[in-house]
């Protein structure tokens, strides 16, 4: 699946990324190294470390204009009051499998064994 971008202000424009993407958890060796070059965000739960190999761009004459105010917190207050160990419970509740229907694989091992948490 692409990666599709708008701009909600300025020149309309669409952004199409064509990706080969994997997904990087906190418990792969990986994460050490790519997750310090990133903002620290409460409930991190994993990267996408892509490789695009097409980018096309549309119009986007169609895409309306939007004005940011500013970013919420409401997602990094949750997932402090929540801990690591909420997180973990929240995610084997509710994080098994994404909107597609596909699995998550956010608690399970490298082996396909779920992680203790």
């Amino acid at each position: 699946m692409p990666l599709i971008f708008c701009a909600f202000e300025g020149s309309p424009l669409i952004l199409w990324l064509y990706e080969r993407a994997q997904v990087i958890h906190p418990r792969d060796p990986k994460w050490s190294e790519l997750y310090p070059l990133l903002p620290v965000t409460p409930g991190a739960r994993q990267i996408f470390d892509m490789q695009v190999d097409i980018v096309q761009e549309s119009c986007g004459n169609a895409v309306p204009l939007f004005n940011s105010n500013e970013q919420r917190d409401i997602l990094k207050k949750w997932a402090e009051r929540r801990g690591e160990q909420g997180l973990q419970d929240y995610w084997e509740d509710r994080n098994q499998e994404s909107i597609y229907g596909k699995p998550t694989d956010i608690l399970a091992s490298p082996n396909g064994v779920k992680a203790s948490a």
